[in-house]
């Protein structure tokens, strides 16, 4: 009974892995539908191919029986004459055929993968926070690739190998059908084979897939804290990690070549048994003249043919089950769409005044593993900045200030109270239309490999040289930009490893004011500048902020003290408000920390 209820879970598994197997194989096919056309040349291209293959034994046949026996030289002559149009019809159809193939995987492909990035793309910074980067990058490159053979050219392989085992099958009938019937016996075990293999192979390249995935997010994660792992002398301990990520991928792969490498001479072994019965049964016929010799060499021709596409469909079916496991990954991605919802009805701000209403605002990042109650980053906060106005946001690590900052570009959505811009709330404005108001300027500074210019606009035709020319006047960053060699031209390189923290956050400034944006929101800009570079930065503040409401994060309280209004946060909340003057007064946070700051700065400067 026990064994009944087994037999019956696996087959229950079985079919459910073959319907999914087919709901993933119709979405792969998918994204060929824009192509249905060109696909359909191809098949019938495919088609051809399959067909003049499998009439050239046929025509040797005839060219014995017909000819070779009689002494027909002239009929001979245009049998092989005809023979040598099916062999350049069977290459041009081919080659037309497999280039057909080629441009459409290849544009499919393209599509898919552009699918994916834009979507990752909408993403909100949560979703990047639990998906690790290397495992993006795998889904966007690897295995989007794995999908590359199936796309290019195994669905229409596919069907031509199975055209090509009809065709032959139909002309060995049509010769003798029971020397067919003796060439196919062999057909039960080669299906038993077949399946043994099928069902060993897809478990395989799951988890191929799966370890590809932990190599490359382990490979992303660690070249880029590679500085980390150097100054802790980490290097033994991470080698050591990855050889135990690499051993575990070599033995997923070698499972998979081993099966292979059982699978293949299993099919070589199969053919020569039916070749060889085809041999014993054709050769007794033929010495019993019941059979003729051009029968029995195209048999043996037809059963060499025979098995061959067997085998591409083996192969193809490798193709197949490591596009199924990437295809799994892919869509996975695609299926779970995190992106901020967009209004229905987007609100739009034509000239943006720039005041910001937050109102009793709460937010957490996750749960509490324990409670259903959150883990509030932000409890009850409420301001306002008005048109025009400079409001800094002070405090100790970790008290909220640049949770605000997220929230307010709508990087996160709040759980409770409402954030306003002009008096709109912000979930009723396109994400672009908020954030084209706001200029960011953030304390970690990303810039892309490419030219300075480049990364001041980010290749935005709309902005040119003059806009960028005014920016950088601004901010006074002429000086370090005329330098270099080849100015706005000069290649930074990978994450602008050409210059020093202190210009990168210049150029990231730079990038904020040339879109003249109504809002500027500074987190940390100056926190890691140097002295000169500050007095730039807050000459160019002094200009800027005419006319345009700013957001500002400061550890430096130096660089706020002539903020109209001060926020002091203190564990998610704000505790104390007020002017510079009207803080120090108080004698509370404020004058805490400002104290602490000018302790420093006398023992740094003694």
């Amino acid at each position: 009974m026990a064994d009944e209820t087994k037999s019956q879970q696996s087959g229950d598994k079985a079919k459910e892995a073959t319907v999914y197997d087919g709901r993933l194989f119709r979405r792969i096919l998918s994204f060929l539908g824009p192509y249905k056309g060109r696909v359909l040349i191809a098949s019938v291209l495919v088609l051809g191919t399959a067909f003049l293959g499998a009439l050239q034994p046929k025509l040797v046949q005839l060219a014995i029986d017909n000819h070779v026996v009689e002494g027909d030289v002239s009929g001979l002559l245009r049998i092989v004459g005809l023979l040598a149009l099916v062999l350049v019809g069977q290459g041009l159809t081919a080659f037309a055929g497999g280039y057909l193939t080629q441009w459409v995987g290849q544009h499919a492909l393209y599509d898919l993968r552009t699918r994916v990035f834009r979507h990752i793309q909408r993403q909100p910074l949560g979703y990047f926070d639990r998906t690790p980067i290397g495992r993006l990058i795998t889904r966007t490159t690897s295995d989007i690739e794995a999908l590359s053979n199936l796309l290019s050219a195994g669905v229409v392989s596919i069907l031509g190998s199975l055209s090509q085992i009809v065709f032959i099958a139909y002309f060995m009938f049509t010769l003798n059908v029971r020397l067919a019937l003796v060439a196919l016996a062999v057909m039960p075990l080669m299906f038993w084979a077949t399946m043994t293999f099928r069902n060993r192979v897809r478990v395989v390249y799951r988890e191929t897939r799966k370890q590809v995935s932990r190599l490359n997010s382990f490979m992303q994660e660690h070249i880029t804290g590679m500085p980390v792992v150097q100054m802790f002398n980490r290097e033994a301990e991470e080698l050591r990690r990855f050889r135990g990520i690499n051993d575990e991928h070599r033995q997923a792969q070698v499972k998979g070549v081993f099966y292979y490498a059982l699978f293949f001479p299993a099919v070589d072994l199969i053919a020569s048994l039916a070749l060889a019965l085809v041999i014993w049964f054709g050769g007794t016929e033929a010495m019993r003249a019941t059979l003729t010799v051009g029968v029995l060499i195209a048999f043996i021709q037809y059963v060499r043919r025979f098995f061959e596409p067997i085998r591409n469909l083996s192969d193809q079916y490798n193709t197949l089950q490591s596009a199924m496991a990437a295809s799994e990954r892919v869509f996975d991605v695609l299926d779970h769409d995190a992106a901020l919802a967009e209004p229905d009805e987007p609100r739009s701000i034509d000239e943006c005044q720039g005041r910001i209403e937050f109102e009793n605002v709460w937010f957490a990042y996750e749960n509490l593993p324990d409670s259903d109650e959150p883990n509030w980053v932000l409890r009850d906060v409420s301001f306002t900045v008005e048109p025009g106005q400079t409001v800094a946001l002070v405090g100790a690590t970790g008290s909220g200030k640049t949770t605000i900052i997220n929230l307010l570009l709508r990087f996160y959505e709040v759980q409770r109270g409402e954030i306003r811009v002009d008096g709109v709330p912000i979930q009723h404005l396109a994400l672009e239309d908020l954030r084209h108001h706001i200029g960011l300027v953030l304390q970690d500074v990303f810039l892309f490999s490419g030219s300075l210019a480049d990364n001041i606009t980010l290749g935005d035709p709309a902005k040119s040289l003059t806009d960028v020319q005014h920016a950088i006047d601004l901010v006074g960053a002429d000086r370090f930009i005329d330098v270099l060699p080849d100015g706005l031209a000069h290649e930074i390189g990978e994450r602008g490893v050409t210059l020093s923290h202190g210009q990168r956050q210049l150029v990231s400034f730079i990038r904020a004011l040339v879109y003249d944006p109504a809002i500027i929101v500074l987190d940390e800009a100056t926190s890691s500048v140097d002295t000169e570079t500050e007095e730039l930065v807050q000459t160019a503040l002094g200009t800027l902020m005419k006319g345009r409401s700013a957001l500002v994060v400061a550890h430096r309280l130096s660089t706020i003290q002539d903020a109209r209004q001060i926020l002091v946060m203190h564990k998610g909340q704000i505790r104390e408000r007020g002017t510079h003057q009207d803080l120090l007064t108080l004698d509370g946070l404020y004058r805490k920390l400002y104290e602490l700051q000018y302790a420093d700065q006398e023992r740094t400067a003694a």
